[in-house]
């Protein structure tokens, strides 16, 4: 129908396994189901865990689809059997996930995107280690990179985000008595993942991104951000961000980086490469793949792209930047980069002496922290 009414997302986020966002979730199913809402479970993972399993009783199950992939058989969520049930309200746990090859959409994100296209509301759960532009961030802390994150843009769009906290003695001691993961495996956690010091680290990110998450909501009008009552948002400065794109790998940090400034600072972001030809075709073919995968990558987290035309790459992005009120120059430091003027023909040198009306951000890569 057209003028179909979008569902409206909720969702549960922690800052580790075993928190309790899906025991919060389906508590929230079940006062739903007695309200009278036509309310499923559309995926859940039990993860062994009993008290969470027994929160799934008397509220209706959706069954998964198999999917085969390579010889064997995977479980996913069925997204049409949903769409053909056409509940109210609709439980998704585990956000994040990266559906088996073969599945309609890569990302269980994009599954929850139909349903609330198709008026559905959904209850569903992730970390705060899924966040796309912490990436960087939670590797330095934790030393685990998080290969499933879910886009910034995706998590904003949220109708309400509730943080499930816990704290950390707790949430070990929960791991200990064989609660969160059965005790072979918890001990494993223990010495990696689940060490108090990177359990305290994250649970500060989350609380973070909780405080910004209101500041957000405020910030927007959006109602559920505080107390109901009517806001009207402060002025502040208004910022625009570039991030100069290269084949370096580094690059997609960078992106993260600036991506996570613009949404602090209510800012607009740029992503642009400077070619000669204005386009890719004169890039080396290993080189073209990096540069269209940085991109893509930008484009994924709603940055706007350029391919700017030009041979001096310093003054074709601060001529850019000028023209539209750029504000700060997100870049990374190049190998065998010099920082003693005169001494190196790096165009990140060059930035820095022709911006003088702008800040310039190096992002330096950061080894995780010892485990």
């Amino acid at each position: 129908m057209a003028d179909q009414q979008r569902g409206k997302l909720k969702i549960f986020m922690g800052y580790a396994a075993g928190v309790g966002k899906t025991y919060k979730m389906l508590e929230e199913a079940h006062q739903l189901k007695s309200s009278g809402v036509d309310i499923v479970v559309g995926y859940f993972e039990p993860h062994g865990r009993q008290d969470t399993i027994a929160k799934c009783e008397r509220l209706e199950i959706i069954p998964r689809k198999s999917i085969d992939y390579r010889g064997s058989a995977f479980e996913e969520m069925d997204t049409d059997a949903i769409l053909a049930r056409r509940p109210q309200s609709c439980v998704v746990d585990e956000f994040p996930h990266t559906n088996v090859p073969g599945s309609p959409r890569s990302k269980r994100w994009e599954d929850v995107q139909v349903l609330l296209d198709a008026g559905i509301d959904v209850l569903t759960t992730m970390n705060i280690q899924h966040l796309e532009s912490l990436n960087d961030q939670v590797w330095n802390i934790s030393g685990v990179r998080v290969r499933e994150t879910v886009p910034d843009w995706v998590v904003q769009q949220a109708d309400e985000v509730v943080m499930v906290d816990l704290t950390p003695r707790a949430l070990l001691h929960r791991l200990q008595r064989g609660v969160v993961y059965e005790r072979g495996k918890a001990e494993q956690a223990m010495q990696k993942f689940f060490r108090e010091s990177t359990l305290v680290a994250l649970r500060e990110l989350a609380l973070r991104q909780a405080a910004h998450e209101v500041e957000h909501r405020i910030s927007n009008g959006q109602s559920g951000a505080g107390s109901g009552a009517d806001v009207t948002a402060l002025p502040r400065k208004h910022h625009k961000i570039l991030v100069l794109v290269t084949p370096n790998p580094k690059t997609a940090m960078v992106i993260r980086r600036a991506k996570r400034v613009s949404d602090f600072l209510g800012a607009e972001c740029f992503a642009v490469i400077v070619q000669p030809s204005g386009d890719l075709s004169g890039l080396p073919e290993a080189d073209r793949e990096a540069v269209e995968r940085h991109l893509n990558f930008a484009r994924n987290l709603h940055i706007e792209t350029r391919i700017l035309e030009g041979e001096d790459a310093a003054s074709v992005v601060v001529d850019f930047g000028r023209r539209n009120q750029v504000t700060q120059i997100f870049v990374t430091r190049p190998q065998g980069w010099s920082s003693l003027p005169g001494l190196s023909r790096d165009p990140v040198q060059k930035i820095i002496g022709l911006a003088k009306d702008m800040q310039i951000v190096i992002v330096s890569d950061r080894e995780p922290v010892a485990q």
